[in-house]
């Protein structure tokens, strides 16, 4: 695979589940739990650069949870407008750069010009890369990785459909976290994460804390990755 922007760092990728089931608990509209969703993830960009992570990819909204309730679909629209418009220029001057990873089409005029303008204003920018996959599915970027190749007339190959994957040029996530104590990956990075270490949470993750990050790394630190080797090879 290509190599990312700053390829000396972690990649580490989270699966931000639980929003609905913080709220419910809490007897407040699942939007609330999204809300604060917005502030856990605030905090974890934060902790990322000093703990050595290079680029962090979250799954933000799903191409499946257009079939949830049109109010809370509406809802999360207006969180990530409100997110872009209160943010994204503090995030820049900490040095985040924002990628949005996913389909545009069916993201209003508003949508689509907030999530392009935020791309552009963090662009230059060298301390983390944040890739938020919106609007994005597994299998839709595969498909649409083989369908650019075959329009282009290139060869399918692992390098080439790699290199036409929505994530790239980021590389592959070294690390996937999945909050919420479900143990799935729900259709997300379902071709970079073939040899991603993965870890579950049981916290929702509007609780999620740096310290839980924390013991994920410590976690992460302690696995042998051997990508198909031995023990033998690897040492």
């Amino acid at each position: 695979m290509s190599s990312s922007g700053n390829p000396s760092g972690l990649h580490v990728a989270i699966v931000m589940d639980g929003n609905g089931r913080w709220a419910s608990k809490r007897f407040l509209p699942r939007l609330a739990g999204h809300k604060q969703g917005v502030e856990a993830l605030k905090r974890i960009v934060r902790a990322c650069p000093s703990r050595g992570i290079a680029a962090l990819t979250v799954f933000a909204f799903s191409s499946e949870n257009w079939s949830r309730p049109a109010d809370e679909v509406s809802g999360l629209m207006d969180i990530l407008v409100g997110a872009l418009t209160r943010e994204v220029a503090q995030l820049s001057a900490e040095g985040v750069r924002i990628r949005f990873v996913g389909s545009r089409a069916g993201l209003s005029e508003k949508v689509q010009h907030g999530l392009s303008q935020a791309e552009l204003d963090t662009s230059g920018n060298t301390s983390l890369d944040l890739n938020i996959c919106f609007n994005y599915g597994g299998r839709w970027d595969i498909v649409q990785a083989a369908n650019a190749l075959v329009a282009r007339g290139a060869a399918i190959t692992e390098q080439t459909l790699g290199e036409a994957m929505a994530l790239a040029p980021s590389t592959d996530p070294d690390l996937l976290i999945r909050t919420g104590g479900e143990f799935r990956i729900s259709n997300f990075l379902l071709w970079q994460s073939a040899y991603s270490e993965l870890i579950f949470s049981p916290k929702l993750w509007p609780d999620y804390a740096e310290s839980d990050l924390d013991a994920a790394l410590e976690e992460f630190a302690s696995r042998e990755r051997r990508f198909g080797k031995t023990s033998a090879q690897i040492a």
